[in-house]
Order: C-alpha cells, then structure tokens, then sequence
C-alpha cells in the first residue's frame, strides 16, 4: 500500500505545485445538481459547501458494500434525489436490484470502491507542492503515482462491471434452478392450490414474457404494431410533451413511439427480464432522455411521478380477458392518470360466432371415439375442457356474430372481468353447429381513429380466434334464430385465467383458459 510521504515545498515556477485535483483528468458531474468539477476531491468539496451535504459521512453509515454503493449513486440519478431527501430515506428505498444498471454512462462515481471515496477527501486537503510515494523503499513521482491511480480506478471500474454481470447471472440460474426443482418435483403444487393468491403465482406469467420468440410473434403481427404506431403519430398532436406511462412495455416498442410522437418523458414498466434488453434497445436508439424503464410489478414499485398524461398498454390476452393483465391497467388509471388524460386503448369489445366446421370436429373431438380400434372416449373431456387458439375459416361460418360485452377502459373495474351476457345467433346455412368462436375489436377513440378486429373476417393476428368445441354438432336450419348465454369469471385457483360457460339449445358446457 502506498503512504503519503511529507512533501517539499517548491518554487512557484517550477509548476509542479499542482494538486490532486487539478492533476485529475476526472470531469465530475455533481450527484445533486449539474455542475461539472474537476477531480473527486472538489466534488466532494462542491457537494459540502454548496448542498449542505457531507457525502464520505453519509456512505461512511449507511453503505455497507460495493453493491449498495453503486446503488445509492444509480439511484440519487434515476431519481434525481436532493440532498435533504436523501437524508430522510431509508436504505431499503435504494438498496434494490433495478439500480445496478448505470444511469450515466461510465459515470466517474461508480470507479471507486467506497474506501477510495472516503479517503479521496483527505487526499483533497493536501496542500500544493510536490508529493512523493514510498512503499518498500520504492519512490514514486506523483505523476506515476497518478497514473498508477488511474490504472487501479479503470481495473476497479471493470471489476464492477464484472461483478454486476455476475450477479445478474447468478439471479438468473437461481430462477432457472428452481424452475427446473419445480418442473422435476413439483414441490410448489400443493402450495399455489393452498395460496393461489401468493405474490409468485405471477412468475410464470411473467416468465413467459422473458423469451425471445413472443415477443417476435409480437412485433411482427402488423395489425398489433401498426395499431398502436398509427394511433400515436397519427395523433402527435394530441401527445406532444405530455407524460405516457407504458404499462407492460416488453422490448419498448411501444414507448419508443410514444417517444417519437412528441412525448417529453415516457416511464416504462415491466416485470420480466425483457427490460434489460429494452434498456440496451431505448439506448441504441439514442432515446434514454426521454425513456425511463423500471423493472418490477406496478403494483409494487414507485415510478417516481404523481400523474401521467397518458397510458398505454398492449394488455389483451386470448378472449380478450385471458392473463388478467387488464387489472394492472386499470391500477394504473386510477392510481397515476391525471383528470381528463388519455387511455390506449380506450375501448373494446367481445363478440362470437358460430361455426359448422365438420371435419375439424371429426379430427379433433370425435377422433377418440376410435383410436387404432380402441376406445378413448374419456379424452374428450379433457380435450374440450380448454379451448383452442386457432384461424378460423371463414366459410365454416354458419350463423351472424354477437356482440357479447364491451369495456370502457375509463369506467371498468376489476370486476369486468365477471359478466354473463345472453346473445342471439341468426343462421345463415343449415348444416351442424360445431363450435363457438370468441374474438375481440380494439378501438382507439382519437381525433385520427384507429380500429382493429381479432375476427375470422379480418387480416389474422397473433391472438387468431378462441374455439369453444361442443361435446356434440348441434343440428341447425337457415332461418333459425338460436338464444344462449354465455358467462365468463375469473379462474377460481388463477386470477390471470379464466372459467367461460356456454349455455346454447340443450347444450352446457364449461371451459377454462388457464
């Protein structure tokens, strides 16, 4: 270890009189304000006459390792904390996983370990003349010895850097791990069917969104992308400089829009690991100035600001309804929307059908009547409890659609989600009624409107259409008017699933997205 050595005093011309700091090549950004000094000892120096803030205290009792350190730096930035209310703070506000990722890029506060910052402010008190370094009889100038610093600052920088990813990883093969206990042994069934509830019911949902390939299917459904896109620049007028939140933002698509369509800040939420690749994305697109991303469940985190001007989402699931992500939107609203701001979508709307399609029942439902000359008549059960995610034929249509329910986004409650609604079906072809087919319209109310249907009659989409097989064929004449029922309600063990029962003629079935 180095040690200060007394140092001489040296002619005023000699110009080696230059301290510590005016020797640092460190252009430091204040934490508290945007004030650029030179070197760490005059930022330390900066932040006790100007803030009233003695930092190397502050760390000295609340810092206990390297990681709550460049916590506390990347969290004072995101949250552009003052002085007075860091002081009122609690570690637990800062001491979070979400502030492992820099603010600033190669900011100069996350080079030094906690020690170094510390002892920085005594270095910083050192009077100007030339010093000497002596450690085993081996004398070093100043300017190698600054060099020397600099060397270890850089090494330590990418330490840290190293260690961040390694904790990431570690995080990562701890949930893997545990996946793969649960998928092995199934040690958590009996605890979800006791707690359906519990705060980890959600882990898979939000797993599911941790893979790459949904998210392609995503981005490349036109009529989805294209939706959203077109609503807010076709609309740019309407969203100049306000505040969106995006509920869900996965990859960031959807705020990177907002952000093209006039947006001064745009706060972005999500709880899967998608975020940090939409960190590296937002960055990439030179748009992390106007783009904030935060990792967790809304519900759970604060996302820094009172009210927002807007929320978007791209919140629907199969049959609409399906994943219960519309609870977090509607959260959102009445939490963060400020009186007269703007939801999108704003509206939508649950409709069905009817469909003859004979040969897919054969295939699919009458098949284990007769399976290689053996009965497996009990797998229809099993087989029609769920329905199935498909396009439809648009000729296997037999009768007119029903509209079945509509959501005003600005009025629901998370009661929505429980309705039994009565339709009338007019058919239009005799033939064999197989199947009920559900599928959604989305609208985006603006002075530019923007409309698109998850129907069989339109340009298909990632969602397709919700098939609803019935046990038997319904026999059924053009003319004939036929009244049903169908009631939807959340899954009894799965708040994000769903328990739909269709009464139609004779028939009653029950199906279950979960």
């Amino acid at each position: 270890m180095f040690h200060f050595s007394e140092y001489n005093d040296m002619s005023s011309d000699s110009n080696s009189g230059d301290d510590w700091e005016e020797n640092s090549e460190d252009h430091i950004l204040c934490l508290f304000c945007t004030e650029i000094v030179n070197g760490f000892p005059s930022a330390l120096h900066h932040i006790e006459t100007l803030h009233k803030f003695d930092l190397c205290d502050f760390i000295r009792k609340h810092i206990h390792d390297t990681y709550s350190y460049i916590k506390l730096i990347n969290f004072v930035r995101h949250k552009e904390i003052l002085p007075e209310q860091l002081s009122t703070l609690g570690i637990e506000i800062w001491d979070k996983d979400e502030y492992l990722h820099p603010v600033v890029e190669d900011d100069p506060w996350l080079m030094y370990d906690i020690e170094d910052l510390i002892n920085i402010k005594d270095v910083g008190e050192e009077k100007e003349g030339r010093q000497m370094y002596e450690s085993n009889n081996v004398i070093l100038s100043q300017t190698e010895y600054e060099d020397m610093k600099r060397t270890i600052r850089l090494l330590k920088s990418q330490l840290k850097e190293s260690e961040t990813t390694c904790f990431l990883v570690k995080q990562q093969m701890e949930e893997m791990k545990e996946k793969a206990q649960k998928l092995i042994l199934g040690d958590d069934l009996d605890e979800k069917e006791k707690n359906p509830h519990n705060s980890n019911a959600d882990e898979g949902y939000f797993n599911t969104y941790s893979h790459f390939a949904i998210h392609h299917e995503m981005l490349t459904d036109k009529v989805r992308t294209e939706s959203y896109r077109d609503a807010l620049l076709t609309n740019s007028n309407k969203f100049h400089y306000c505040v969106m939140l995006d509920v869900g933002c996965g990859t960031g698509i959807l705020s990177m829009f907002a952000a093209k369509s006039g947006c001064r800040k745009v706060i972005s939420v999500d709880q899967s690991d998608m975020i940090y690749q939409a960190m590296d994305i937002v960055r990439e697109n030179n748009l992390n100035d106007i783009i904030t991303l935060k990792k967790g469940r809304l519900e759970d985190i604060n996302i820094g600001l009172e009210k927002v001007d807007a929320i978007i989402s791209e919140w629907m699931g199969y049959f609409l309804l399906f994943e219960g992500m519309l609870d977090t939107v509607i959260y959102a609203r009445d939490r963060y929307l400020t009186p007269g701001g703007v939801i999108l979508p704003n509206r939508c709307t649950i409709s069905i059908v009817g469909s003859g399609d004979t040969k897919r029942y054969l295939e699919l439902v009458d098949y284990w009547s007769n399976v290689y000359g053996f009965k497996m008549s009990c797998m229809k059960k099993q087989v029609l409890r769920e329905p199935s995610i498909e396009i439809c034929n648009v000729d296997d249509l037999i009768t007119s659609t029903a509209e079945i329910q509509a959501f005003d986004l600005y009025k629901v409650t998370k009661g929505c989600v429980n309705f039994t609604s009565p339709f009338t079906l007019n058919v239009k072809k005799t033939g064999s009624l197989t199947a009920i087919i559900g599928y959604f319209d989305i609208f985006f109310d603006l002075e530019n409107p923007v409309h698109f249907s998850t129907g069989p009659h339109s340009t298909s989409t990632h969602w397709k259409q919700t098939v609803f097989s019935l046990s038997e064929p319904i026999s059924i004449t053009e003319g004939e008017v036929i009244n049903g029922m169908l009631k939807c309600q959340r899954h009894d063990k799965d708040d994000r699933g769903l328990m739909v029962v269709i009464h139609i003629k004779n028939f009653c079935q029950t199906y279950f997205l979960d």
